[in-house]
C-alpha cells in the first residue's frame, strides 16, 4: 500500500452447499445488527486469509469448510480494513449462530436478495448467485 497505512484484511465466506448460499444475520455492532452478511472475520497476524476464513467459520457457525477461490474485487470498510471474499465449500457440520449472529439461512439463487445484505457483501453475493445459477444448469459443482 503506497499511502503508508497498514491494512487489515477481513475475510468473508460465500459458503455454498447443494446450490444454496449461506447468509448470517449480525448481532453487533448496533449499526449492523439485524443485517445479513457473508460470515467471516479479521485475518490475524501471521495467518493466511484462507486459514482465517476456515477458523472464523468454525468459531462463528460451527462448520468445517474449504475455501475454493477468491471472488473478484474487494471493499474498503474504513481506512484500515479491507474486505475480501472467497467461494467456500461446506465439508461438515450444520451452520448454527454461535458467535456474532442470531440466525442463519440457506438461500437459493432466487431467494438470495430476500434478506437485507450489508452493502459491502452485495457485489460478492451477485457473483455467487451467477455461480449458483450455473450450478443449477449443471455446469458447476457448488
Amino acid at each position: 500500500m503506497t499511502d503508508g497505512v497498514e491494512r487489515t484484511v477481513v475475510v468473508a465466506g460465500a459458503v455454498c452447499h447443494e446450490g444454496r448460499l449461506l447468509a448470517a444475520r449480525r448481532t453487533a455492532p448496533a449499526a449492523l445488527a439485524g443485517r445479513w452478511e457473508l460470515p467471516g472475520g479479521k485475518v490475524e497476524p501471521g495467518e493466511s486469509p484462507e486459514h482465517a476464513l476456515t477458523r472464523e467459520l468454525r468459531e462463528e457457525l460451527g462448520i468445517e469448510t474449504e475455501p475454493l477461490e477468491r471472488l473478484p474485487g474487494e471493499w474498503q470498510l474504513n481506512g484500515r480494513l479491507v474486505l475480501r471474499a472467497w467461494e467456500v465449500r461446506l465439508l461438515k457440520g450444520e451452520a448454527q449462530p454461535l458467535q456474532d449472529h442470531d440466525a442463519v439461512r440457506w438461500l437459493t439463487s432466487e431467494q438470495a436478495f430476500d434478506v437485507d445484505w450489508l452493502e459491502q457483501d452485495i457485489p460478492f453475493v451477485r457473483d455467487v448467485v451467477a455461480r449458483l445459477r450455473s450450478y443449477m444448469l449443471g455446469n458447476r459443482d457448488l
